[in-house]
């Protein structure tokens, strides 16, 4: 396998850190590199120094002299005064762009919905990221440098840029190095690991799934005297083991040697005690929104223009719902219609008497006005005591929990990190002691190490949880079901993330031409809307709906029982054995019926 780029003594160190310290590495062909470890470790730095961007203070960079090299930076070079098309292909001839089925593909794929001619000031993050995304990727490069690519992108564009990247290159060609915190990706993409820690790189075979068991084994071996960090990594292992089936289907880590080392870890939560104490906090009536149309005023004193249409969704106690959708979709219209923020146009929400809100927005807007003082004024403003998992803790402490030192309690909240100030406002959001939770994007900043700490923050959690993110594998890890705003309205997606992805491209061939609802209700209709359902015929297909919910949800528990029998039954009485796998056959093809059925109905509704 030939060598594209390597790296021999790479020392760098600034005031404050030794980054990197006798570093040597090596890129092959055929190499799909994620690239991990705490932030401020020097991953970016990596790989800036391999790219040529950043000299290193000693050792040497080499690569082969034909080897191109494409960058993406966690920021953009894009000129606010270029057009996009300017932005994208320069001043490459339409006729070589156009006629290349390739550039096509990704310029379908990323930024389809972005104006062509418009100038890229008046772009969003999101379309900003997309088309500093679409530039780079249509270059013909040997090796691609990726610094966080999913950052402000939905989870359709984050599965399209997966599906691009594995399939770029020929097998055994070209390199791939990313640094990224979304672990779903480093598993869809990646082939090997490099984990950046205390100025050293350390590789690993496999996707993100092999390298937490290497880690773990790596831990337990050495005796590492960090017992919390092993202890988090191991937990992380357990979800990968017990979690969603697509990541069963994964042969990327040996299924039983993983099992033996989570043989003494606790599940994740128990979810029947969480909502026994989330009844006793909040009472029957949580939120009910029911028969919701939403949106916000016209321009011009036109008409308000509808983002949501025909919404139902009752919440209950304990509940832990995640909410799909691409930017622009409605979720944040939908929060703030659940928080009573904004009057819905028709229908009406009920929020039970003893509701207390808890909420971590994206943009982090509560810490402002708290920039003067430091970490330990603020929390000094809270409870002394608090009772976490039947233990009595401090602030303080919790606050150790995500990984701040006691010296970092004098720190001013103006120069904390983005990651710490995220780490922080979550801290005090639970401080408040709210009963509903809601968080928007609350991965944003944290590298994969801290994002299983807050996961395991919030396992213990008894409360009803509400979570917006484009994080397929943080969704799947702390949200027991999913919900997804498609086309204006809301339905359950009883298969998670891959359930919602294959409705959306249903709903589009092109991913990235749909409008969002607001855009499209401002376009003139031409053509009759495609669903002819009476209210009568609606309710009704709603409550088959309801009906075939609860049978797939007896089914499964019956299910359950069935494979739990199993332990009761003589190992050595092999007719016995069979006739029991019979019965849990037919009842998961039932479920299937069921869930078949299911599917039928709803997109009936959907019209």
């Amino acid at each position: 396998m030939a060598i594209l780029l390597g790296c021999d003594g790479i020392d760098l160190e600034y005031p404050t850190k030794h980054v990197l310290q006798g570093v040597t590495l090596g890129v092959n062909e055929g190499d799909r590199i994620g690239i991990v470890g705490r932030n401020g470790d020097g991953k970016s730095t990596l790989l800036s120094i391999l790219s040529g961007e950043l000299e290193p203070d000693a050792g040497r960079v080499t690569r082969r002299r034909d080897v191109h090299v494409g960058l993406l930076g966690q920021k953009d070079a894009l000129v606010d005064t270029d057009s996009v098309h300017h932005a994208v292909v320069g001043d490459l001839p339409e006729y070589e762009w156009a006629s290349s089925p390739r550039i096509r593909q990704i310029l379908d794929g990323l930024i389809a919905d972005v104006p062509w001619e418009g100038t890229v000031r008046e772009l969003s993050g999101g379309q900003r990221r997309r088309v500093d995304l679409a530039r780079l990727l249509i270059g013909d490069y040997d090796i691609l440098m990726l610094d966080e690519p999913t950052n402000h992108l939905d989870m359709r564009t984050i599965n399209w840029l997966a599906q691009h990247l594995k399939s770029r290159w020929q097998a055994g060609s070209g390199a791939l190095l990313m640094v990224t915190h979304d672990r779903w990706f480093l598993d869809e993409v990646c082939t090997s690991m490099w984990e950046v820690h205390d100025g050293a790189v350390d590789p690993f075979e496999g996707g993100y799934s092999a390298y937490i068991l290497q880690r773990v084994e790596r831990d337990r071996m050495a005796q590492v005297a960090e017992e919390r960090r092993r202890n988090m990594a191991r937990k992380e292992l357990a979800w990968l083991s017990r979690g969603a089936q697509a990541r069963s289907t994964k042969p990327k880590f040996r299924v039983e040697a993983a099992r033996e080392l989570i043989a003494d870890v606790p599940p994740l939560r128990n979810e029947l005690e969480l909502k026994r104490l989330a009844v006793s906090r909040l009472g029957k009536q949580v939120i009910d929104v029911i028969d919701v149309t939403a949106g916000y005023p016209g321009s011009e004193g036109n008409a308000s223009v509808p983002v949501l249409d025909d919404i139902t969704w009752l919440i209950g106690a304990g509940d832990r719902f995640g909410l799909l959708g691409e930017n622009g979709a409605g979720k944040s219209t939908l929060l703030e219609v659940i928080q009573g923020h904004l009057k819905p146009l028709s229908g009406r929400v009920k929020i039970g008497q003893t509701v207390r809100f808890g909420v971590l927005s994206q943009q982090l807007e509560e810490l402002k006005p708290l920039e003067k003082f430091t970490i330990r004024e603020v929390l000094s403003r809270y409870k002394r005591v608090y009772v976490v998992d039947g233990k009595e803790t401090s602030p303080e402490k919790l606050l150790e929990r995500l990984d701040f030192t006691t010296k970092q309690l004098w720190s001013h909240i103006g120069d904390l990190s983005g990651g710490q100030r995220r780490r922080l406002m979550l801290l005090l959001t639970l401080l408040e002691e709210p009963n509903v939770l809601i968080l928007d994007e609350p991965g944003n900043d944290l590298d994969t190490d801290m994002l299983a700490i807050v996961e395991d923050l919030l396992d213990g959690w008894p409360g009803t949880l509400i979570l917006v993110t484009h994080d397929r594998y943080l969704i799947e890890r702390v949200t027991d079901q999913q919900y997804a705003i498609i086309d204006g309205r809301l339905r359950h997606v009883p298969g998670g993330v891959d359930e919602y992805l294959r409705l959306v491209e249903h709903t589009s061939t092109q991913p990235g031409k749909r409008p969002s609802p607001a855009a499209a209700a401002k376009m003139p209709e031409t053509a009759p809307k495609a669903s002819g359902l009476s209210n009568a015929e609606r309710q009704r297909l709603r409550k088959e709906a309801s009906s075939l919910e609860r049978k797939i949800e007896t089914q499964r528990r019956r299910a359950e029982e069935l494979q739990a029998a199993f332990q009761d039954i003589d190992p050595t009485d092999y007719q016995a054995l069979e006739t029991q796998q019979e019965r849990i056959k037919e009842v998961n093809d039932l479920i299937d019926e069921l869930e078949t059925s299911w599917l039928e109905v709803s997109e009936q509704l959907e019209g």
